[in-house]
């Protein structure tokens, strides 16, 4: 349930913040805001919500978390009402809209006196006429709250939601409550207005009537100033940002996570097994070339002796194939299962840590105990990867103090060339295969060592055509003799005054450098 009229008007009263500086605003969430306000031996937190049957505004004394990035309408006041003084502060009638009055003092400049005339202001020229003037609308209206920054004319310089389809945008007056009647509610606010569309005209109604039919309520429970029981009533009760709630949902997100991990880890195993048993793939081999001739025309099977423990056996094989070729396939399939067990191992020791990692992320929600910190960390954990704007395209190592930047296609070489690498960075591409870009950041005075060197080597076979040989040549220069090639494909380049690198593929290095 929002707060009623009569409640914010008692929540104005104790936070009696006219005077006050706006040191910082905060936005932690899509719902929220936070001001920062000083006034000599006070500071206070006044924070806002605007979340459906939540509209409220209190005090509080924690701190506000700050969102991951910047968002819009937060970066907005920063730029405008940042350090300005809250002149007036007061509900409008009884509509449940709150009206700042801000003065941004303008910046003072001093100059030398043989500047003055070519800045064009005299020594002694008022500063009153560069200050800007503001005004704050907080509109807790449920479902329709929201935040509007106007000039000292009302002109709507920027809004919390952006509505133009009910006339809330940029550049058009705010209808305030003479302007316009106020939605109706569910029965936790005055719904009259001085001019509004009503039965009943506020001015008439008496206080006492006013505080029978919206009462403030007691919050008993708690304890404190009535900001202080607001603050612990929402945080505990509300239907959002509870910590209750809350928890339910990092509950759901932990056993979620949780049982796609084991059920990744429990696949992984049951395929440990198999390549644990990969010789009798060789051993199948063995037996197709040995009873080769006793492979009919047409077959599926070869059914024979097996002559390590004198038991019939049948193994399947390809009837469109000799006998040479399917004991290659078996082959083939012992290679890569014992060629592939270590890469199975260190994905299953990879799984493992993600599940341990999961278990410390649902201990660390269990025991936070700030409500909108709370739900800030759970929004970034439940957001889909595929939402998630990467930084930089292809892939980034730090090692021993070098970074090292992979492009995995050609547009991602392409965006790493243009964007963040530099003519002293060094450049690694293998010869005759197609693959990415590798480049080792420059750093001043340093010479890049070999067994970087070897790394960044080994991650442009790994991420070529070149990684089923286990090894290629590559070729390596600095990014200034570089030349894109004219009319060619993007991202392709031609170097000069490169020099040449063997590398044989080291995938034990590579996993080394992912556990890093």
């Amino acid at each position: 349930m929002s707060l009623n009229c009569n409640e914010i008007d008692l929540i104005l009263r104790e936070l009696d913040i006219e005077g006050s500086f706006i040191q910082e605003i905060v936005q932690p969430s899509f719902s929220t805001i936070a001001l920062y306000t000083y006034k000599p031996g006070v500071a206070k937190t006044v924070f806002v919500s605007l979340a459906a049957g939540e509209c409220r505004i209190h005090e509080v004394r924690r701190k506000i978390p700050k969102n991951d990035k910047p968002l819009r309408f937060n970066e907005l006041l920063r730029s405008r009402i940042k350090g300005a003084r809250i002149t007036g502060c007061r509900q409008l009638g009884h509509d449940r809209i709150i009206e700042l009055k801000l003065l941004k003092p303008a910046p003072i400049f001093i100059l030398p006196a043989a500047n003055e005339k070519f800045a064009g202001k005299k020594k002694n020229a008022p500063q009153e006429e560069f200050d800007e003037e503001y005004s704050l609308f907080i509109r807790l209206w449920s479902n329709a709250g929201n935040i509007f920054l106007c000039d000292k004319d009302n002109v709507i310089l920027d809004s919390f939601y952006r509505r133009p389809a009910k006339g809330e945008k940029t550049g058009e007056v705010l209808a305030l409550p003479k302007d316009a009647p106020v939605p109706a509610d569910t029965g936790t606010a005055v719904v009259t207005g001085p001019a509004g569309s009503t039965d009943t005209d506020a001015s008439e109604e008496s206080e006492k009537s006013l505080l029978q039919k919206f009462p403030v309520r007691s919050f008993d429970e708690f304890e404190g100033s009535f900001n202080e029981k607001v603050d612990q009533f929402y945080s505990s009760n509300s239907s959002k940002n509870s910590l209750e709630s809350l928890l339910e949902q990092a509950g759901k997100w932990y056993q979620s996570h949780k049982s796609k991990l084991e059920g990744a880890l429990e696949r992984l195993s049951e395929k440990r097994i198999q390549f644990q048993n990969a010789e009798q793939w060789k051993h199948q081999g063995d037996l197709i070339l040995s009873y080769a001739n006793l492979i009919q025309d047409g077959a599926k099977f070869l059914e024979c002796t097996d002559y390590e423990n004198g038991k019939t056996v049948q193994i399947k094989i390809d009837p469109k194939k000799s006998a040479q070729q399917n004991a290659a396939d078996y082959y083939a399939t012992y290679k890569k299962q014992t060629s592939g067990l270590d890469q199975l191992e260190f994905d299953i020791q990879q799984t493992q840590n993600e599940l341990t990692k999961l278990e410390q992320q649902y201990q660390n929600l269990l025991a936070e105990k700030n409500p909108v910190k709370l739900e800030q960390v759970l929004r970034k954990a439940q957001k889909p990867r595929q939402q998630e704007k990467e930084e930089r395209p292809g892939l980034m190592y730090e090692v021993k103090g070098w970074t090292i930047f992979v492009g995995r296609d050609a547009g991602e070489n392409d965006e790493l060339l243009r964007h963040y690498v530099k003519g002293g960075d060094m450049w690694f591409h293998t010869r005759d295969y197609a693959g990415g870009y590798v480049f080792i950041k420059f750093r001043a005075g340093k010479t890049i060592p070999l067994d970087i060197m070897l790394i960044a080597g080994n991650l442009a076979v790994y991420h070529s055509k070149a990684r089923k040989n286990g090894q290629a040549d590559l070729y390596y220069t600095q990014v200034k003799h570089l030349r894109r090639a004219k009319n060619g494909p993007k991202g392709l380049v031609l170097p000069t005054n490169e020099k040449n690198l063997h590398i044989k593929l080291d995938e034990a290095l590579l996993r080394g450098l992912n556990e890093d």
